[in-house]
């Protein structure tokens, strides 16, 4: 038997508990993960409280977590490229939270050697989403970019990575995370009535291309911004994306993606800010501290 982080019905955070399980095994074409760590994400909560019925498939008990990073110890048939003993940076769906994790071998990466393990696990979700938001928004060198809530797990991402590739960036935040915006290289900008003057103010130019990762009253003010509506989107906003006709974001998580992640952090272009950092058995307070809304950066259990 193995353990892992489950809920058995929808309800709040004190439906977790740590239960023994059927210890997977690896089959044709995967790997197991003994992990060491797994970030916890907003996904993970809408999952748990119930709200992503009809589009997510739940079976209890139901793990959570989609990201993770451990060691590999076993192989199964037909993986190359990857063998017992590997500290690998992978991704999944609703499994991660979990002793042991069996995952395609085309879902992981080897963990670059410097990198912390509580770090590694958080990289993927939130990095990717930024990822595949920007690259949708053609976001490049020159461009201005305003990242709405951008002191967030995924805005932290998209800051970091808009910069990396050339762009200049405006962030929302609230006053206590504008000198973190400008530690991770972002004009910090406050939320709230009268933000459209306040980034006009900033760019007088224009903003080229504006990216919602708050999810919160972020669209109407962007489309006064950005001349180009193809160039707004958001990636939660579902009843605003509707209302005022830009692109909900999103894309296939992929290993290449990852990587060049893991790269840019190696260079040290992409910071990992950790707010928490909880043991598998506190789950219930990390999945409180996501759901207040008011986490910089991330949240990870770790596996002690």
């Amino acid at each position: 038997m193995s353990q892992a982080v489950v809920f058995s019905s929808f309800g709040g955070p004190d439906v977790l508990e740590i239960v023994d399980v059927a210890e997977p095994h690896a089959g044709a074409g995967d790997v197991r993960v003994r992990v060491k760590a797994a970030g916890v994400q907003p996904f993970d909560t809408m999952v748990r409280r119930g709200d992503a019925q009809g589009f997510v498939e739940v079976t209890f008990p139901q793990t959570t977590g989609n990201e993770l990073a451990g060691v590999i110890d076993e192989v199964g048939d037909g993986v190359t490229g990857f063998a017992v003993g590997d500290e690998v940076i992978g991704f999944t769906t609703m499994d991660a939270v979990a002793e042991f994790v069996t995952i395609s071998a085309d879902h992981i990466i080897i963990k670059p050697a410097g990198m912390p393990w509580a770090e590694a696990g958080v990289l993927s979700v939130c990095g990717q989403t930024a990822h595949i938001a920007l690259s949708e928004l053609k976001v490049g060198a020159g461009d201005t970019v305003l990242v709405h809530g951008a002191a967030g797990g995924v805005g932290t991402m998209a800051v970091q990575l808009a910069r990396a590739w050339g762009a200049q960036v405006i962030g929302t935040a609230s006053e206590r995370n504008h000198d973190y915006l400008r530690e991770l290289g972002a004009t910090p900008v406050a939320y709230g009535p009268g933000l459209v003057d306040r980034v006009r103010a900033l760019a007088p130019e224009g903003v080229d291309a504006a990216f919602d990762a708050a999810s919160r009253d972020a669209i109407a003010p962007s489309l006064e911004l950005v001349k180009d509506k193809e160039r707004v989107g958001t990636i939660g906003d579902y009843r605003g994306a509707q209302q005022f006709g830009v692109r909900m974001l999103g894309g296939t998580r992929t290993a290449a993606r990852l990587a060049e992640l893991a790269e840019l952090h190696t260079e040290g272009k992409l910071r990992i800010h950790l707010q928490a950092a909880y043991p598998f058995a506190q789950a219930a307070q990390a999945h409180r501290d996501v759901e207040s809304g008011h986490v910089r950066g991330k949240v990870v259990l770790v596996n002690e």
